[in-house]
C-alpha cells in the first residue's frame, strides 16, 4: 500500500453486531475490498445469524461465504483480496495464524466483555448468568490467542434488571459502532492506541450448548431469573420438563416470597403462574411447549400443582 492509497479493508461478520457495524461504516462512505460471512446453511446452528448478501450486492462488495474461514482454500480467497486491514465483528470463530498474517495493518476484533475478563465463549450470557451488574465491549488487535490481543478501546455497559441477552447485545453493538467510527482513521494509518492486557486478571468462560439450558428449580429465584434472561431469544432458551414434554421459558420475573412447596411446583394464583424455586418464586411470563407456538405463561394454569423438572435432555 502506498502512502497515498486508501487501505484495502476486508470485513468479516455473521451476526447482528457485525451487520450494524458494517451498515454504519457504509453510511459514512467507507469502502471495502471484500466481505466474508458464514454459509447460510450453518444459520440454524449459529445463534443470532443474519444475512449480509444484500449489503454486499447493494454496495458492490465482493462476497465470500464460508463454512470454515481457516480452510486453506478460503485463506487463499481472502489473500486474493489483498487486505491491508481485516475487521472482524460478530464472528463466532477464531481466525487462524495464516489469516492473521495477511493484513499489514493487522486484524481487529471485538469481544463483548471488559477484557481480560470473560474471555472465551458467550461473554454476555455468562455475565447475566453470574448476576454481573456491568459488562462491556472491547476493541482489540487479534493475535494467536483467545481474546488475548492488545486493547484499542473499551466501553462499559451497566446491566439493568430489564436487560436480557438480546438487549445487552444491542448495547454491545452500539458500543462497537462508536469505537469503530472513532478509531478507524487511526487504524488506517497504524496509529491506533494499543494497551497490552494484564493476563493475570483474565477469566476464561467455556462454550455453552443448547442442552446446557436445563433449569434447576432448586436454585434461588433471582438466579433462575438470570438464567432465563441469559438464554432467551436469539439463543436456544432455558427449559424444563413436564413428563417427556419440554417446556421453554422465554421470560420470567423473580418473586422472593417464601413458600412451603418443593422446588418445581407450578402454582396458579390471581391469573398468574409461578414456579416454586429453592428460595422464592419465579413468575412465568412467556413459555413454549416444544414444537408449539410461544404463549403467555398464564396459559399453564390448568397444570397447577404439577412438578416440573427432570433430566430428560435428548
Amino acid at each position: 500500500m502506498s502512502s497515498s492509497a486508501q487501505p484495502r479493508i476486508v470485513f468479516v461478520g455473521t451476526v447482528a453486531e457485525g451487520r450494524r457495524c458494517l451498515e454504519a461504516l457504509l453510511a459514512h462512505g467507507e469502502r471495502f475490498a471484500g466481505l466474508v460471512t458464514l454459509d447460510p446453511a450453518l444459520a440454524p446452528t449459529t445463534s443470532g445469524w443474519v444475512r449480509f448478501d444484500d449489503l454486499a450486492a447493494a454496495h458492490a462488495i465482493p462476497l465470500l461465504t464460508v463454512r470454515n474461514l481457516n480452510a486453506p482454500e478460503n485463506v487463499d480467497r481472502v489473500a486474493a483480496l489483498r487486505p491491508d486491514l481485516i475487521l472482524v465483528v460478530g464472528w463466532t470463530r477464531l481466525l487462524g495464524p495464516e489469516l492473521l498474517r495477511l493484513p499489514p495493518l493487522g486484524a481487529v476484533g471485538f469481544h463483548a466483555s471488559l477484557l481480560p475478563r470473560y474471555r472465551g465463549r458467550a461473554p454476555v450470557n455468562w455475565a447475566l448468568i453470574n448476576g454481573a451488574d456491568e459488562t462491556g465491549n472491547t476493541m482489540f488487535f487479534l493475535d494467536d490467542g483467545v481474546d488475548t490481543g492488545d486493547i484499542i478501546d473499551q466501553r462499559r455497559i451497566p446491566v439493568l434488571d430489564e436487560d436480557d441477552c438480546a438487549t445487552l447485545y444491542r448495547k454491545v453493538a452500539d458500543a462497537a459502532v462508536d469505537m469503530l467510527l472513532e478509531h478507524l482513521p487511526a487504524l488506517k494509518t497504524a496509529t491506533a492506541p494499543r494497551t497490552p492486557q494484564d493476563h493475570r486478571q483474565a477469566t476464561v468462560m467455556p462454550r455453552r450448548r443448547a442442552e446446557d439450558g436445563l433449569i434447576d428449580w432448586s436454585r434461588d429465584a433471582r438466579g433462575l431469573f438470570n438464567w432465563v434472561r441469559a438464554l432467551t431469544h436469539p439463543y436456544p432458551g432455558a427449559f424444563t420438563f413436564h413428563g417427556d414434554r419440554r417446556l421453554f421459558v422465554w421470560r420470567a420475573v423473580p418473586d422472593p416470597s417464601p413458600h412451603p412447596h418443593p422446588p418445581g411446583r407450578l402454582l396458579a394464583t390471581g391469573g398468574e403462574v409461578h414456579v416454586s424455586t429453592g428460595d422464592g418464586l419465579l413468575r412465568l411470563d412467556r413459555v413454549q411447549w416444544e414444537g408449539e407456538p410461544e404463549r403467555p405463561g398464564r396459559e399453564l394454569a390448568d397444570l397447577a400443582g404439577v412438578l416440573l423438572g427432570g433430566e430428560r435432555v435428548r
